[in-house]
């Protein structure tokens, strides 16, 4: 049986918006629309998801599984992406099979290079962060 995600109500309606806008976005992110449209299809809709839960705008860090790298990303809306910074598109395979995750899940998620096994380490909410969402370079991995 495949794990449920948890996404919040109001994740859930940005999401959308994003969802029924894709004519502004790159091509390479209307590839992936359906990956997320999926994800959102098989999730479980909550008012507020718990602190330990990957949603957008929080900062996750995340190991492979494989390799034992550990790398910190914050989850944001295509526009604001930027790898160098740490901040992945929700519409990057990275960030589509983050979302919804929890501190300890492992996700495995086909991904540039091949099939990579993450396991998410710790979940930062907005509301911890100090000065808001990040400004440290994350090391880049295939997103």
């Amino acid at each position: 049986m495949e794990k449920r995600i948890v996404l919040s109500k109001r994740d859930v309606m940005r999401l959308r918006g994003l969802l029924r806008n894709h004519y502004s976005l790159t091509a390479m992110d209307q590839e992936n629309l359906l990956d997320l449209r999926e994800e959102m299809d098989r999730a479980s809709v909550v008012e507020e998801v718990p602190e330990d839960v990957v949603a957008l705008d929080t900062r996750v860090l995340v190991r492979d599984v494989e390799s034992h790298q550990c790398h910190t990303y914050t989850l944001v809306f295509p526009a604001q992406a930027d790898l160098t910074e740490g901040r992945v598109s929700v519409l990057a395979p990275l960030g589509t099979a983050l979302l919804g995750y929890r501190t300890g899940d492992e996700v495995e998620w086909w991904m540039p290079g091949g099939w990579r096994r993450l396991k998410i380490e710790a979940v930062m909410q907005p509301d911890d962060l100090p000065g808001g969402p990040p400004s440290q370079p994350s090391q880049r991995v295939a997103a």
